[in-house]
């Protein structure tokens, strides 16, 4: 059963091997559901995820969906034509192979650099580029996490991103975000 890469992956990433290590794995070729558990770590080109669970599973138009669960699960990813590394990490992460979407839920951080967003939901467009982050507000929240969206941007031109040219992380507000993966 082929696995693919849950998070945003360079282009050339696609065509390299999945390289998946775990203490565990069951696979069922029938459901095309495969489970990896214990210091999960899953590696394609430059892309890294590290977690306690992996469930990738195939849909029957061929595209793969992934689950990865951790205390925290983390990814880490050089952006496509650059020396920057994008990194992440959440309770759990969810990548649609169909739609080409991450999703982190539960103290959610994602990081390009020295410019960080987080919050209890983010969503990042690979085909677009564009990351969208929800506090609490709208979402259940639980006791003693946050609840607001945090940044960092450094600035342009700033001694931390001199001589860089890569283009900026995209925020959006997302509207009518209800509960999700609850």
């Amino acid at each position: 059963m082929g696995v693919a890469t849950p998070a945003m992956a360079q282009k050339p990433n696609s065509n390299e091997p999945v390289s998946i290590e775990a203490d565990r794995m069951k696979a069922d070729d029938q459901k095309q559901i495969a489970e990896f558990e214990g210091r999960v770590v899953l590696t394609q080109g430059s892309f890294q995820l590290r977690a306690d669970k992996l469930t990738v599973r195939k849909d029957g138009s061929g595209f793969q969906h992934g689950t990865a669960i951790g205390q925290p699960a983390t990814f880490r990813q050089k952006r496509e034509g650059t020396d920057e590394w994008i990194t992440g990490e959440a309770a759990r992460i969810e990548y649609d192979g169909r739609l080409e979407q991450v999703e982190l839920f539960d103290s959610a951080r994602v990081a390009r650099d020295n410019d960080e967003v987080r919050g209890n939901y983010i969503s990042y467009d690979t085909r677009a580029q564009v990351f969208r982050v929800q506090g609490g507000k709208e979402l259940t929240v639980a006791p003693g996490r946050e609840d607001r969206v945090r940044a960092v941007i450094q600035p342009r031109g700033s001694s931390t991103t001199k001589g860089k040219s890569a283009a900026p992380l995209l925020l959006a507000p997302t509207p009518g975000l209800e509960a999700r993966g609850k």
